[in-house]
């Protein structure tokens, strides 16, 4: 069978769904395919279940460091967990399969592939009831294509490891019940926030790095984190390596030996979680067909079109691809940033009454909704550890080798009022890059409680370029954590 729509997005997490809802926007039908649940990872095996199961040991510890609350004691596991299946539907993605359904989008359930320019296959996924009875579908795309299909976690080629059947970031968030003890490999963001959760929830955790933690951020938020999750009861390791991994009976114990600056050694666990990076999720979407090598990032332009695909005129484009798949950067928001470029370039190059020539034109003239600026310079990260970790634009040392003229100017979160009120154990630290020749701020990092919801002021500051004098203007309430700001402004000498 052949369908032909306007648009065709594979991948129906919540980058594909944004694509999607905002092509439809402009009048062009839309079909999204999926292999496996709608929503994506995020929604069941990402950050809606991590999260969930990480806000649970922070409420605990804003009550230990209040004055006057009695000490909460333990989690309560199953209450965690059960939460967590909760916020997931437990892998019903009925609900969302409903909402495509009511903005007009045509769901299309199996793997999609593609066969030629604007030629989507789909055929039926393992585990997934295909709504043709088991046939394979042929879509075709009148305008443009979008491929919106993630990524995969990466397992180190480690002897050993594969078969001792680890846990990757799925494994973790949708356990059914907490290990008595989990060995870590990898410092990132999953590997840091799955050893705050499980220490919370009693697992005694270790934590093996190969450097130091969150690499991509600035070095004291990953020494801050590391200190912590040590109060915490985590055996961080820091400066080792896996060199092999045993698992003698399936479902026992497993041990890695490792090999650091302390010579050679053995961690022994209940389960292993490997969170050393993923790879975008392009193997097998059939990008050979159109002239692009498989298993590598999709190169984008500004407008989210794919670059080095024969035969595009420009401004006119038909491959789009946003998210984990472009390689830019690995975090759901800003994947959702590119899907409404995408779904907005493709609405005004193709739909009703769209704008075709300022689509075409956006990219290199700056702010536009065309154009997916905000991946270089405006990047935001958010690590849901405790302390929280946060952080938007360059790091400095990423700014330095840009060439930048950045001064950094930095404040103890501990000496502000208003968090002085709320707890006497506040710790944390916020620290702003500033461009000494425009006065600027091109980058900001928040280390505490709550640095996630602080983040957004600072963005806004870096996106609008608002000038030093002007922001000295914007009064933070008192006695509030945001007086933070007027310590920075005043540090700089303001």
């Amino acid at each position: 069978m052949e369908q032909t729509y306007d648009v065709i997005v594979i991948g129906a997490g919540p980058v594909g769904e944004n694509a999607a809802d905002r092509a439809a926007r402009g009048g062009l039908s839309v079909a999204v395919v999926e292999a496996e649940l709608v929503g994506g990872e995020c929604s069941y095996w990402a950050c809606i279940p991590s999260k969930t199961l990480l806000h649970p040991g922070a409420a605990r510890q804003v009550a230990r460091d209040a004055a006057g609350v009695a000490d909460p004691g333990p989690l309560d596991v199953s209450a965690v967990l059960a939460r967590r299946d909760e916020m997931t539907g437990e892998g019903d993605d009925s609900g969302q399969e409903d909402w495509l359904a009511s903005v007009g989008i045509t769901l299309v359930r199996g793997h999609g592939r593609l066969v030629g320019e604007r030629l989507v296959e789909v055929v039926p996924a393992t585990g997934v009831d295909d709504d043709a009875e088991g046939e394979t579908h042929r879509l075709a795309a009148r305008c443009a294509v979008v491929v919106s299909t993630g990524s995969a976690p990466v397992v180190p080629d480690v002897p050993g490891l594969a078969a001792a059947n680890p846990w990757t970031s799925r494994e973790a968030t949708a356990a059914e019940a907490v290990p008595e003890s989990l060995v870590v490999l990898g410092g990132g963001v999953v590997g840091v926030e799955m050893a705050t959760a499980y220490a919370d929830l009693g697992a005694r955790v270790t934590l093996l790095a190969r450097e130091g933690l969150l690499e991509g951020a600035e070095p004291f938020a990953g020494e801050m984190v590391a200190d912590a999750l040590r109060a915490a009861g985590v055996d961080v390791r820091l400066g080792v390596e896996a060199q092999r991994v045993e698992r003698p009976a399936p479902g026992g114990p497993v041990t890695v030996t490792v090999a650091g600056d302390d010579g050679p050694g053995t961690v022994t666990g209940a389960e292993l979680l490997v969170a050393t990076g993923r790879r975008p999720r392009t193997g097998d979407v059939g990008l050979d067909s159109v002239g692009l090598e498989p298993g590598t990032p999709l190169t984008i332009e500004d407008s989210t079109a794919v670059q080095g695909v024969a035969g595009d005129v420009v401004g006119h484009p038909w491959l789009f691809a946003c998210g984990d798949v472009t390689g830019r950067v690995g975090t759901t928001h800003q994947g959702k940033y590119q899907a409404r470029v995408a779904g907005d370039v493709i609405a005004a190059l193709y739909g009703s009454g769209g704008d075709g020539e300022a689509a075409a034109a956006s990219p290199g003239t700056g702010w536009s909704r065309y154009a997916a600026r905000a991946d270089h310079g405006a990047r935001t990260h958010v690590v849901f550890a405790h302390p929280e970790v946060a952080w938007v634009g360059p790091t400095e040392a990423e700014a330095t080798r840009a060439g930048l003229p950045v001064r950094t100017v930095s404040v103890d979160l501990g000496g502000v009022a208003g968090a002085a009120v709320t707890s006497p154990h506040y710790g944390g630290r916020v620290q702003v890059l500033v461009d000494s020749e425009r006065e600027v701020i091109v980058g900001a990092t928040v280390v505490g409680p709550d640095a996630a919801e602080m983040l957004h002021a600072a963005t806004i500051a870096v996106v609008a370029e608002v000038p030093l004098g002007t922001l000295w203007h914007a009064v933070p309430a008192f006695p509030t954590v945001s007086e933070m700001w007027l310590r920075l402004l005043e540090a700089y000498g303001l």
